[in-house]
C-alpha cells in the first residue's frame, strides 16, 4: 500500500484529501505547514513516504523554497503540487525544480486519482527497467563463464594464458558456442582491461556501413553523412576490438583491416590523413577460414595476422558435462528476470537435456530454459516443459544422418511463446528479446497462425 504525504494549510482540504486517499487504498499522513512536512522528511529520510501532495502557497514557507529543500534532501520522492488559478507560474517553476506534475484547485477527485495512478505506474516502470538492466547485465557476455567439462577447462586455461599477451586472437567454433564470452574474458584479463572492449558483428552490416562503423566518416563523405562520426577503431583505442563473424567481411574491408594491423593506422572515410591507433584484435568465425583462404575468399596475410593464437571452441554436444550447470545458470537468470519461484530442474528433464544433440549449442540451451521458465507452473522445471524436439532426446541424435534444423527449432520456440501469450505480439517480442518488427517478419517467414482466428 502506497503512502502519500499531504501538505496544505487549509484543514478542510486535508480532511477531504485524507478521506479520498483512504477510500482508494492509500495510506496518508497530513501536514498543515511546509516546515512540519520538511521536518518529518529530514528527520528520517523517506520515512515511508512514496509521494508528496503539496500546496504551492503556504504562509510559513514559500512552496518553491520547500520544493528546493525537499529535492535536496529526498530527490527520489515524487511531488505533485496543488495550485490556484492565480499561481500557475509557481506550479510551472515547481515542475522545473523536479515536481512530477501539478493540479489546479478546485479539482475533481478523478483527476487527482488519475495523476497519482500515472505517478506510481511511472515509478513502477522505472524500477522494473532498472531491475531488467541489472538482470540483463547478469546475463550479458560479461557474466560468468559456466563449465564443468575438461574440454572447456582446456579452452578457459588457454584463454587466461594468452590474455596476458598482446597477440591477436582468432576464436573459432559453431554458432552459439560462446565466442563473445571468450573475447570478453581475453579483454578482462589483459593489461587493456581499463580501456574499452568494442564489438561489431561484421555479418550484420553492408560493406559501406561496416566501413563507416569501423573507420568513422567525415561530414559529407557520402549521401546522408550530415555530420562527422567517430569509428569503432577510435573508440577501441588502447583497448580491444572484437570482430565477430570476420569470415563474412569482403576483400575490400579485409585489405583495410590488414593495413590497421600492420601499420597501426587507418584513414577515416572521406579523409586522406591517416590516424594512429593502438588496438588489440580478437576475431571470431564459425567458418573454416583456412578453407576460405584456399578458395580465395579470405586473404591469407590477414588470416595469419589475426590467427597469431587460435582458440577453437568445442560444440556443446562434445562437452555434455556442461549441460546441467549451464541449464541451472540460465534457470537462475530467467527465474529472477520473470520473478518466478522456479528453483530446480527435475532429473528426467536433466536426462532429456543431456541426451539432446544441441545443434544450436549454448544459445539454443538458453532459449529452451527461458521457454520452460515461462511455461512453468511449479517450482521445478519438468521434461514436459521442454520443446518437442528436445523431448525426443536420443531420437535427435545422428540417426540416419538426420538432425532438426536450427530454423525449425526457432520456429517451434517462437510458436510456443505465441501460444503461451495468446498471440499477444508485443508481449511475445518482449519475452523473446526481439523487436516487434522482427517478430512480424518471423511470423510470416514461418507461416505461424493464431488458432483462435481459424
Amino acid at each position: 500500500m502506497k503512502t502519500v504525504f499531504i501538505c496544505d494549510d487549509e484543514k478542510d482540504i486535508l480532511v477531504f484529501l485524507g478521506k479520498l486517499l483512504k477510500v482508494n487504498g492509500y495510506k496518508f499522513e497530513a501536514f498543515d505547514s511546509a516546515l512540519s512536512l520538511l521536518t518529518r522528511l529530514e528527520a528520517s529520510d523517506r520515512s515511508g513516504c512514496d509521494a508528496v501532495l503539496m500546496d504551492v502557497r503556504m504562509p510559513d514557507l514559500d512552496g518553491i523554497q520547500a520544493m528546493k529543500r525537499l529535492k535536496r534532501r529526498c530527490p527520489d520522492i515524487p511531488v505533485i503540487v496543488m495550485t490556484g488559478h492565480g499561481t500557475i507560474d509557481d506550479a510551472v517553476h515547481a515542475i522545473k525544480l523536479g515536481a512530477y506534475d501539478y493540479i489546479t484547485k478546485p479539482f475533481p477527485k478523478e483527476k487527482l486519482l488519475g495523476v497519482l495512478e500515472r505517478l506510481f505506474d511511472h515509478a513502477r516502470l522505472a524500477r522494473e527497467n532498472r531491475e531488467l538492466r541489472e538482470e540483463l547485465h547478469l546475463a550479458s557476455p560479461k557474466g560468468p563463464i559456466v563449465f564443468k567439462s575438461a574440454a572447456f577447462r582446456a579452452v578457459y586455461d588457454l584463454t587466461l594464458q594468452v590474455a596476458a599477451s598482446d597477440a591477436n586472437i582468432l576464436v573459432t567454433g559453431e554458432s552459439g558456442t560462446g565466442k563473445e564470452l571468450i573475447a570478453t574474458a581475453v579483454h578482462d584479463n589483459s593489461s587493456r582491461k581499463g580501456k574499452q572492449l568494442v564489438s561489431v558483428n561484421c555479418a550484420a552490416l553492408s560493406d559501406t556501413l561496416l566501413e563507416s562503423q569501423l573507420f568513422g566518416h567525415m561530414r559529407g563523405a557520402f549521401t546522408g553523412a550530415v555530420m562527422s562520426q567517430k569509428g569503432l577503431l577510435e573508440e577501441a583505442d588502447g583497448g580491444t576490438l572484437f570482430l565477430d563473424e570476420i569470415g563474412d567481411v569482403s576483400q575490400a574491408i579485409q585489405a583495410k583491416l590488414l593495413r590497421v594491423i600492420q601499420q597501426k593506422e587507418f584513414i577515416v572515410v572521406g579523409s586522406t590523413k591517416p590516424r594512429s591507433v593502438d588496438v588489440r584484435f580478437v576475431a571470431a568465425t564459425n567458418r573454416d577460414l583456412m578453407q576460405e583462404v584456399k578458395e580465395g575468399r579470405f586473404r591469407e596475410d590477414l588470416f595469419y595476422r589475426l590467427n597469431v593464437i587460435g582458440i577453437p571452441l568445442p560444440p556443446l554436444r562434445e562437452r555434455v558435462e556442461d549441460v546441467e550447470p549451464l541449464a541451472q545458470h540460465f534457470l537462475a537468470i530467467y527465474a529472477s528476470r520473470m520473478k518466478k519461484m522456479v528453483r530446480s530442474i527435475s532429473d528426467e528433464a536433466i536426462r532429456t537435456l543431456m541426451n539432446y544433440d544441441w545443434p544450436g549449442n549454448v544459445r539454443e540451451l538458453e532459449n529452451v530454459i527461458e521457454r520452460a521458465v515461462i511455461l512453468a507452473k511449479t517450482d521445478t522445471l519438468t521434461a514436459d516443459l521442454l520443446p518437442v524436439g528436445a523431448r525426443k532426446g536420443d531420437g535427435l541424435k545422428k540417426q540416419a544422418g538426420q538432425l532438426v534444423p536450427l530454423d525449425e527449432i526457432e520456429r517451434r520456440h517462437i510458436h510456443s511463446v505465441l501460444l503461451e501469450t495468446g498471440f499477444h505480439k508485443s508481449r511475445t517480442a518482449e519475452i523473446l528479446g526481439i523487436s516487434r518488427k522482427t517478430l512480424d517478419r518471423k511470423i510470416v517467414e514461418y507461416d505461424l497462425t493464431d488458432p483462435g482466428n481459424t
